[in-house]
């Protein structure tokens, strides 16, 4: 057997560039990315537009080229997710670090009076309604025709009756999720002003049955994307994205996996993507920012925006881009307090959404001694506590949580269920109950990585044939090192070949921290069709960013 020595050492230059270009990749592909107190990379200068933004507008690199050679202007971008974006807004944490947000909506943003006032003006520059992308062999057999005349309560009905299973990103990381759960409660509820709670509870009986259908999850429209592109089995028959990304996606598709776009006849959110410039702006970055605002709103730039992106144009009297309906659906109510935002995100979590399935293989070797290990302690032990008025972080009502300490071999594995709202006792009991076994942790021993996943699939085995449930699985994997002890990647992968499909389908979210072998986890993350986590910066960031994909 080939075994791996743990390096302990510095890295070299070469491996450091290598390290960049994995955190580069592990944070783009969609509306979540690094967290939004991340500092951009250059202070204020005249020209530079330090722009705090969904990383979906990466897609717009080549339009503001252009806008920079005929403006003069520079976009420096830091990526954040929208309702991450909004509190740091709010918070004031993006005061003098960045002159203005583009986020795909400032809805959410708008709803808390702190947040309002850092905002100077916005200016729309695109438009796109949250869709749902429809397999069209599936849309033949629930009989919808074209798709022209669906509405949300269809869309529900086929998810209850298990008809139509799909993806759609979690709410609480993501503008085209959280624009989904506000459509779809609207929608229910028949809502005829700003969403509001008594619309919310009203709606929550469907709202429940419609989440039974959503089988894939994800903290990014873009790895949701990418997810359902590489379901070749059919795991879900439908994407709720933005209709830009499903637009977009077809491209890429096999015909077996094409998308029919349904824009429910009911009512949509949308995106209008508003550039908007922070009160706190110096005069240089104000003067920037109306230079680039004109230009994107010119005729011909925004329709130069709609075939890149497929997004509709904002400027009224531009053709939107070919394959682009001209027609809009009616804009459903938007919740009107931040309390009611935020009761319909938690209650998303922690009662309407299928239950999570989560095993935690932690790396307590003998390296992770010290400060890695409060580290680690102090990042789960956040996810325990009772503060998250989203659900974003903490474990959710109902979650299944297994923790594996493994080195040389697995130390132990430990499992809780958290109660379900209105149990006695309570959720605060069995959290602190993960607390204290998270506090336990130690540091000894060697680094056998691949065991200690094989065996997080054979827990997981044994808890679905136990209990018999459906729930989101997968598995996180936290490690400072290289394995070193055990089976190695060619095992590993033979052991996963040979899973059944269900299991097989459980993605794997690898944590780099201190030294860990960048090529390993990503081999890991690829195999599984996980995705890599950078843990180097912030332990407590990429545990909570991976809330998101559970």
């Amino acid at each position: 057997m080939n075994l791996r020595t743990k390096r302990r050492g510095g890295l070299t230059a070469a491996l450091a560039a290598v390290l960049a270009a994995v955190t580069a990749c592990t944070s783009s592909g969609g509306d979540a990315g690094p967290k939004p107190t991340d500092p951009p990379a250059e202070t204020a200068r005249p020209g530079v537009l330090r722009v705090l933004a969904g990383s979906e507008l990466q897609d717009l690199a080549p339009v503001l080229e252009e806008a920079r050679k005929a403006t003069g202007v520079t976009v420096q971008f830091a990526w954040t997710g929208t309702l991450d974006g909004a509190d740091a807004v709010s918070a004031g944490r993006a005061d003098g670090k960045y002159d203005a947000v583009w986020f795909p909506s400032n809805q959410y943003l708008r709803l808390d009076p702190a947040g309002k006032s850092k905002v100077l003006s916005e200016t729309p520059v695109m438009v796109s309604p949250v869709a749902v992308g429809v397999r069209s062999s599936v849309l033949g057999e629930l009989g919808w025709g074209d798709g022209s005349k669906v509405t949300w309560a269809q869309v529900g009905d086929a998810a209850a009756a298990g008809r139509l299973t799909y993806g759609m990103a979690d709410p609480s990381r993501s503008n085209s999720g959280f624009s989904t759960l506000v459509a779809v409660a609207a929608a229910f509820s028949k809502a005829d002003g700003a969403l509001a709670e008594a619309d919310v509870q009203k709606a929550a009986p469907q709202l429940k049955q419609f989440f039974t259908g959503q089988k894939l999850t994800s903290g990014s429209s873009g790895w949701l994307a990418q997810a359902y592109s590489r379901s070749e089995s059919g795991l879900v028959g439908a994407l709720v994205n933005y209709e830009s990304v499903l637009l977009s996606l077809n491209k890429t598709l096999p015909p077996q996996q094409q998308l029919t776009v349904v824009r429910p006849l009911d009512g949509v959110v949308s995106a209008d993507y508003p550039l908007s410039l922070l009160s706190s702006a110096a005069p240089d970055q104000r003067d920037a920012f109306q230079r680039l605002t004109s230009y994107l709103l010119k005729e011909d730039v925004q329709k130069r925006i709609s075939e890149t992106t497929l997004r509709r144009p904002a400027t009224v009297g531009v053709a939107p881009a070919a394959g682009l309906p001209t027609d809009r659906r009616r804009e459903l109510p938007f919740p009107g307090t931040r309390a009611v935002a935020d009761g319909l995100l938690a209650s998303y979590q922690n009662d309407l959404r299928r239950p999570s399935r989560t095993v935690y293989v932690l790396d307590t070797s003998g390296s992770m001694e010290g400060s890695r290990i409060a580290a680690l302690k102090s990042a789960l032990g956040r996810l325990t506590g009772a503060d998250d008025t989203r659900g974003v972080r903490r474990f959710r009502n109902r979650e299944e949580v297994t923790l594996v300490s493994f080195a040389s071999s697995v130390k132990w594995s430990k499992t809780h269920v958290v109660p379900a709202t209105g149990s006695q006792p309570g959720p605060q009991q069995e959290l602190a109950a993960i607390n204290a076994d998270v506090q336990s942790l130690a540091a000894s021993g060697g680094t056998a990585v691949y065991g200690s996943l094989e065996e997080a699939y054979r827990v997981i085995e044994r808890q679905q044939a136990a209990a018999n449930d459906d729930r989101f699985t997968s598995i996180v994997l936290m490690t400072d090192g290289e394995s070193n002890s055990g089976p190695t990647d060619g095992d590993f992968k033979r052991f996963h070949d040979g899973l059944p499909a269900w299991e097989k389908s459980i993605p794997v979210f690898p944590i780099r921290f201190g030294e860990a072998a960048v090529s390993q986890l990503q081999g890991i993350a690829d195999v599984t069709g996980g995705k890599l986590f950078d843990g180097s910066g912030s332990l407590d960031g990429a545990f909570e960013e991976i809330r998101g994909y559970q």
